[in-house]
């Protein structure tokens, strides 16, 4: 026996409460209809770091929120928080095609069972329109919209703000090995990814973060590899 509760997996964080109906952008984190792969860090991070503010800037089919609800509800379960709350996850996503459309609306079972705090707005909207606004503090944010360095750079620099004391940022694609070895047919072209990358290595050469990369890169494997996340803390 594992710790894993393999039926809630299949079910409901890798399909869409069917099994006709698989999570989608899963593959982009190593994960297939049966396997985790990098999702478990972003269950394992807030469940951790008992983060009670999760935000997931970008979206796809769900999946990292998926993965934080599930640790708030498991907080929940053992009484974590004093104050009886239990952590809210919010999404944020304009919903406009770029880097792949959210397949999901207010009626779809992501939003129906998992219930984030949707934000349907551009991220630096939404970062002065509502964050700032309301004065929320980040205790874990994951960075996944816009991919041109421009754009990861300004969800950078603007989000981090809001972080908490002990705050953690990922960020998603950022294995350059991973998009330097993809094929793409003859004729197809394939969407710039370089922004994430290059903003690791800028913070990197700062100084002032802590940077832990978990890239799974090999030539071949019998399992998707993810395109790469980092993991970032500001130093001490």
């Amino acid at each position: 026996m594992g710790l894993l509760n393999q039926g809630w997996i299949y079910d409901s964080l890798l399909h869409n409460g069917d099994k006709d109906k698989p999570v989608k952008y899963k593959e982009s984190h190593g994960a297939t209809h049966i396997y985790l792969g990098g999702g478990l860090l972003f269950y394992l991070i807030p469940y951790l770091m008992k983060s009670k503010t999760c935000v997931c800037l970008g979206s796809g089919g769900g999946f990292v929120p998926r993965m934080m609800t599930a640790a708030h509800w498991d907080l929940k379960e053992l009484d974590v928080f004093i104050d009886g709350n239990y952590g809210t996850t919010f999404v944020v996503d304009a919903k406009n095609g770029v880097n792949g459309e959210p397949d999901w609306d207010e009626e779809s079972y992501f939003v129906e069972t998992f219930q984030p705090k949707v934000i349907e707005a551009l991220t630096d909207d939404a970062y002065y329109n509502f964050f700032l606004r309301n004065n929320i503090e980040i205790d874990f944010l994951h960075i996944d919209a816009g991919h041109s360095y421009e754009q990861v750079e300004l969800d950078f620099e603007l989000y981090s703000e809001r972080l908490s004391e002990n705050g953690i940022i990922s960020i998603h694609d950022t294995d350059e090995k991973y998009f330097n070895s993809l094929i793409v047919p003859k004729g197809e072209k394939f969407d710039d990814m370089s922004g994430p990358s290059k903003l690791i290595k800028k913070i990197t050469e700062e100084d002032k973060w802590e940077v832990f990369n978990f890239f799974d890169f090999k030539d071949k494997t019998a399992l998707p590899m993810s395109t790469g996340t980092t993991l970032v803390q500001r130093k001490k």
